[in-house]
């Protein structure tokens, strides 16, 4: 062992407003990372555009979710952050990787169907070819471990499925990243639909609650969260979905174990349990919305973070890049 740290790469898109899933799945998980791990942290605009998005949201989305990694506690000193966009290899990159994945592959993955059904007016290649783009992104870097969610975990066997046949085809190149999932809020529920995953594009504003909710609105939507008719707060996916997610709410932001939950609510009505999962939500974020506020309105300190962030980005991934393109054929570019 040479004591080389394992690579972490991940992202969030910077599409509508940023929910608590998002969070405890994906941001939460990242802080602790960069003390162990070599850490990538990419906010992946041009995942965005697969669905129609207004231009001047999407610019101020990008910056808000950057300010809010920051107030999530992503240090620039520790982790490389930066703008997928920013850095011309993830789509150089995609093209060749296109041309060893297979259509089937493409029409397997669960998210296209579902944002197929979802977006039927604009079922553009863009989003078929999503998985593809992602499993770029993670390549470029030679990621050892990808942190997800369950639902993304399809996208990363396929970035292993691509690596391993580039690397059988044309020699050892990409390392073969795993995936990485927290035990605990790997997947949060709708708070309307707690069978269906939170969602940013949900139309519906009381299944989700927002990184950006106000304490007013986000009582209010815990206060109407679905439940059952049954009276016992207990953990239960199958039979208790709504609960189950509440405590899974509640056990990620209050630090508490689901079990002692359980026990903490036992012999308490819904009311009281919602709103004590409402204020252990408010007690967490009203600091990290105090400081992403802070940050948003410095854009130039932004505006630097990025800057460095891309060039240490771009060193890392026209690397693998130039190597991909010497052992398909390509000729060196003269320098």
């Amino acid at each position: 062992m040479d004591g080389k740290k394992q690579v972490v790469f991940s992202g969030v898109q910077p599409t509508g407003k940023i929910t608590i899933g998002n969070y405890i799945g994906s941001i939460k998980n990242w802080v602790p990372m960069q003390e162990q791990y070599d850490c990538i942290f990419c906010v992946v605009d041009l995942h965005s555009i697969t669905v129609s998005q207004i231009p001047a949201e999407l610019r101020k989305n990008t910056f808000d979710l950057l300010s809010l990694y920051l107030a999530c506690g992503l240090d620039p000193q520790k982790s490389i952050l930066f703008v997928q966009s920013h850095v011309s290899a993830h789509t150089e990159l995609a093209w060749v990787l296109n041309t060893i994945a297979y259509v089937g592959e493409m029409n397997r993955m669960t998210q296209f169907k579902d944002k197929s059904r979802k977006h039927a007016d604009n079922i553009n290649m863009g989003l078929m070819d999503y998985p593809v783009l992602m499993a770029s992104d993670i390549l470029l870097y030679q990621t050892d471990l990808v942190p997800v969610g369950v639902d993304q975990k399809q996208h990363v066997e396929l970035a292993r499925d691509l690596a391993q046949r580039f690397n059988s085809r044309f020699s050892p190149t990409f390392v073969v990243p795993d995936c990485l999932t927290p035990k605990v809020g790997a997947k949060i529920m709708s708070l309307q639909e707690p069978n269906a995953k939170m969602s940013k594009s949900d139309v519906n504003e009381n299944a989700v609650v927002t990184m950006f909710d106000d304490k007013d609105a986000i009582l209010r939507k815990f206060k109407r969260a679905v439940t059952d008719s049954d009276t016992e707060i207990r953990f239960d996916k199958e039979n208790k979905p709504g609960v189950s997610n509440l405590l899974t709410i509640y056990s990620a932001f209050s630090g508490e174990t689901i079990q002692k939950a359980e026990e903490r609510f036992a012999g308490k009505g819904y009311g009281e349990f919602k709103i004590a999962v409402a204020e252990s939500v408010i007690e967490a974020i009203s600091p990290i919305q105090s400081e992403q506020k802070r940050l948003a309105a410095d854009k130039a300190y932004l505006e630097n973070i990025l800057k460095e962030g891309s060039e240490k980005a771009e060193r890392i991934a026209n690397r693998t890049l130039q190597k991909v393109y010497k052992k398909v054929g390509f000729i060196p570019k003269l320098r």
